[in-house]
C-alpha cells in the first residue's frame, strides 16, 4: 500500500501553499505556549522544497517560537493554577516536574537545552514563568536554543533540497512502514518487559 507516498505528496503541496509561511509562524508560536505539534513538521519540508528560503524560514520559526515562549512564560506566571489540571489531564504534569528539576539543577542552561529536549518546549516556557526565571535570560536562552534547533533543521533540509525530496518520494512508503513496524515492536517490548 502506498499510503505514505500519497500523504507525502499532499504535505509537499501544503508547504508550497501561498499561506504556508503564515501557518509556519502560527505553529511556531502556538507550540511554544499551548499546542502539541512542533513546527519542525512544516519547517523541514518547506526548507527542502524551497532551499533558497531556508534561512528566512528558520529565522521566522525561531522568532515566532520565542514570542510563543513569552506567552507560555506569562501563562506560567499568571495562570498556573488554572492550567495545572490540564497538565494532569493531558499527561504533561510529569514533564512539568522534570522541567522544574532541570531548572533546579541547571538554571539558565535548562531553557537553552530545552530547544533540543524531548520534553515539549511549552512545558519549559510555562515552568520558567512559574518559578519566576529572570525574563531577559529566558528570552536569550529561548532564542539561542530554538534558533540552533530550527537553523539546523532548515539547513540540513535545504542542503538535501530537490535531490532529497526526490529520494524521499521514492522511499517514503518503505520508510513509513519501517517506522510503523519499529513503533509496534517498541510497544510490544515495553508491554512484555515488565512481565519478565
Amino acid at each position: 500500500m502506498r499510503i505514505f507516498s500519497a500523504l507525502y505528496a499532499r504535505v509537499m503541496r501544503w508547504v508550497r501553499h501561498p499561506h504556508a509561511t503564515r501557518y509556519l509562524a502560527l505553529l511556531g508560536f502556538a507550540e511554544s505556549s499551548f499546542f502539541p505539534v512542533p513546527p519542525d513538521v512544516m519547517l523541514a519540508p518547506m526548507s527542502m522544497a524551497r532551499p533558497k528560503r531556508a534561512l528566512f524560514l528558520a529565522l521566522l520559526t525561531t522568532t515566532a517560537s520565542v514570542l510563543g515562549g513569552m506567552a507560555g512564560y506569562l501563562i506560567g506566571m499568571l495562570a498556573f493554577d488554572a492550567i495545572e489540571p490540564l497538565l494532569h489531564q493531558w499527561g504533561y504534569f510529569d514533564h512539568y516536574l522534570e522541567a522544574r528539576a532541570w531548572f533546579d539543577q541547571w538554571g539558565f542552561w535548562a531553557i537553552l537545552l530545552a530547544g533540543f529536549s524531548p520534553i515539549p518546549y511549552k512545558v519549559f516556557t510555562i515552568t520558567a514563568g512559574v518559578i519566576g526565571m529572570p525574563f531577559v535570560p529566558f528570552v536569550l536562552g529561548s532564542a539561542a536554543g530554538r534558533g540552533a534547533r530550527f537553523f539546523l533543521v532548515a539547513l540540513l533540509m535545504a542542503w538535501g533540497g530537490e535531490r532529497m525530496e526526490a529520494g524521499l518520494h521514492r522511499w517514503i512508503d518503505r520508510l513509513g512502514w519501517l517506522t510503523v513496524g519499529l513503533v509496534v515492536l517498541i510497544v510490544a517490548v515495553v508491554r512484555i518487559w515488565p512481565a519478565q
